[in-house]
């Protein structure tokens, strides 16, 4: 888990050498949070090529083991004319089977760093097909004047790239790259994704020239600054209608031990997150089933404790009673942070930054203050659940649509038809899932009741009606954001027939990379490395092919991990159905904490936050403070991003790679 960085300049771009080690050495100390153990520069003779590397040393702790690696063309001679060179971010989990299958006799580390560099010169761009883990990595391709560059297969680890100045550039992070925009502005198409699902779509980001490298993608960029990129694995949701529940629940079993098993490789100690809900917990209880009873094993929560006097400002936001029940059960050493209005207020600058763009909700806050517990406390290595509720179905919206479905089957006289709805009888008994959702459900049934699938999940989903009156939409000049969904919602790897899967399909493919943003910025943040083992793809492929009666059946959230696993869990947590999803008591805080009223109160009418033109002029702040629900996300999307503008971009000081450059951002 580490940093990368690096540019490949045009052939008649040929850069001053200099200012190419102090464009490295800017890169370097932009990320150096995230590979604080050690830092390595390569450059071309000629100065064509940079490569940067920040190490967290995590497998090989070795000096052998460090990036950028080159292998040469002689490997005894250090000297030697470089035919490839990598610097590369993650964890190949698979890389002592790989060793085995190319040779353990070509190797000279223990790392799985040298295992990219010989897959590639064994498969060349089909090694990431290899592969089973989290990656992104460059690898200048000597042989072809080419670099080639990837990212795993969901986008745990992230890979940003612009063409400025007659070169390629990348890095891990986005603000790594803005020094080398001439200017910098708001990418408008990706801030109507913002403000409508509070993350971008495809490879849009928030600023103009930036994007990133899709999931599942890699490609070369050629030496005339031509870039080919191509997918090069698919999920594809085939169902299976042979094969019984049983066999699926053992097949799944199966996998998912597995998958721990390669997750928990490491040269050193691994801990867990511990949210309280189902997927975190379970994979705290797998970890420690596969860990020596004589090894103390570490698990990490958070909570919001209730300040005297204000009984509502953060017992209802409070679960690590469920996360002690997890720990007591299996014998973990659990670290508690109390995290505060007076820690947002502390800590909210320093969340943004790190964020690298706003993405998602407010549990990137939280998180950041349970992955600063983690390094406190010596870890390096913490396993969570990222991924069990867009694989498994535990959104509660999934729900919601399906309840709608049933009562227009019941009126309709089709309820009987297909395996595909759930019958209103059967869902009755899980609606309590939905008890904290009423204003959600107000809204979505308010108008549009019965309409197309995708037209009612975009409703639910949808988030830029509630700022109608906060956002400037004449300003973004930008169409409906409902085409770009559908095109997705609508996937051709996705069976029409299937509510649940279509649902959950485009989640995995928008919503998934977002909070894997946050979970790789705010454990970076820290230098901690977070591992998802619900993310092996094998996991994946299988669930995709099970029906949805199976996965689904009678409207119950995450039935087939419940069905698994009986005993796995305790039952308070097993069987709980509130589930928040680390919610921030952001609207409590501002009613009753004064610190937090004034702090949000300042930002938004700092001189900065009263320019920006996709706000109407007459936005107020105290009216949206008073609008806000308990679980609202409105006021954390603009705050977060006014935050984000005033220590990213309201200040850029552009760095040029050529003396007397000319710089261009590219139409997007």
């Amino acid at each position: 888990m580490c940093g990368i960085s690096g540019f490949f300049t045009q052939t008649s771009q040929t850069p001053v050498p200099q200012r190419a080690e102090e464009a490295l050495a800017l890169m370097l100390a932009r990320q150096r949070h995230r590979g604080p153990d050690d830092e390595g520069t390569w450059l071309h003779p000629q100065a064509r090529v940079g490569l940067a590397h920040n190490r967290l040393s995590i497998l090989d702790l070795s000096a052998e083991a460090a990036q950028p690696m080159v292998l040469s063309a002689s490997d005894e001679a250090d000297d030697a004319s470089p035919l490839y060179v990598l610097t590369y971010n993650g964890e190949i989990y698979n890389y002592r089977e790989l060793r085995a299958e190319l040779g353990e006799s070509r190797f000279r580390t223990r790392s799985d760093t040298e295992v990219i560099l010989r897959a590639y010169e064994t498969w060349g761009a089909d090694c990431v097909k290899h592969f089973r883990g989290m990656f992104a990595f460059a690898l200048w391709d000597a042989r072809r004047q080419q670099l080639f560059i990837a990212r795993d297969r969901f986008g745990i680890k992230p890979f940003y790239y612009t063409q400025q100045q007659g070169a390629f550039w990348f890095a891990s992070e986005m603000k790594t790259l803005l020094p080398f925009l001439e200017d910098v502005a708001l990418h408008r198409p990706g801030l109507r994704d913002y403000f409508t699902f509070q993350f971008c779509l495809n490879a849009r980001t928030l600023v103009e020239g930036i994007h990133r490298l899709e999931p599942a993608h890699c490609g070369y960029v050629l030496p005339d600054g031509a870039l080919n990129v191509w997918r090069y694995w698919e999920v594809q949701y085939q169902l299976d209608w042979e094969h019984t529940e049983k066999y699926f629940v053992e097949a799944l079993q199966a996998r998912l031990a597995e998958s721990v098993a390669l997750h928990l490789r490491s040269d050193v100690p691994v801990g867990a997150y511990i949210s309280g809900g189902v997927d975190s917990s379970l994979v705290a209880s797998w970890a420690r089933q596969h860990t020596p009873t004589t090894n103390v094993f570490e698990g990490f929560t958070g909570k919001f404790p209730a300040e005297p006097g204000a009984p509502d400002g953060g017992s209802a936001f409070d679960e690590s009673a469920y996360a002690r029940a997890v720990a007591e059960a299996n014998h973990i050493r659990l670290h508690e942070v109390a995290i505060t209005p007076e820690d947002f207020i502390q800590h909210l600058p320093a969340v943004l930054y790190h964020l690298d763009e706003p993405v998602a909700g407010p549990g990137s806050f939280p998180q950041f203050m349970v992955s600063r517990l983690v390094r406190e406390a010596g870890v390096k290595v913490v396993l969570g659940g990222q991924g069990g509720d867009e694989i498994f179905g535990g959104y509660a919206r999934y729900l919601v649509a399906y309840f709608e479905q049933c009562l227009k089957a019941a009126i309709e006289g089709t309820m009987r038809h297909g395996n595909f709805i759930v019958t209103y009888e059967s869902i009755i008994p899980n609606l309590q899932s939905l008890r904290q959702y009423k204003p959600m459900l107000q809204q979505f049934w308010s108008k549009g009741l019965f309409e197309e699938r995708d037209r009612r999940y975009f409703s639910l989903i949808d988030r830029a009606p509630a700022l109608t009156d906060v956002v400037n939409w004449a300003w973004l000049d930008q169409p409906s954001a409902f085409e770009d969904f559908q095109r997705i919602y609508w996937g051709q790897n996705v069976e029409k027939e299937s509510y649940f899967d279509t649902m959950t399909h485009f989640d995995f493919k928008t919503l998934l990379p977002a909070l894997l943003h946050v979970e790789d910025r705010m454990s970076m943040a820290h230098g901690v490395e977070s591992r998802v083992p619900f993310l092996d793809h094998g996991v994946v492929e299988l669930v995709a092919t099970i029906p949805s009666n199976i996965k689904f059946k009678n409207g119950e959230l995450k039935r087939l991990l419940r069905v698994a696993y009986p005993h796995t869990l305790p039952a308070v947590v097993r069987d709980r159905k509130d589930k928040m999803g680390f919610p921030v008591p952001l609207q409590p805080w501002m009613q009753q904490h004064a610190g937090v009223r004034q702090f949000v109160h300042d930002t938004f009418l700092s001189e900065s936050a009263r320019h920006r033109p996709y706000l109407q002029d007459s936005f107020q702040p105290e009216a949206l403070m008073a609008k806000e629900t308990p679980f609202g996300r409105n006021l954390w999307a603009l705050l977060s991003l006014e935050l984000w503008q005033q220590q990213l971009l309201d200040h850029h000081r552009p760095f040029a790679l050529h003396p007397q450059a000319t710089f261009a951002c590219p139409a997007t």
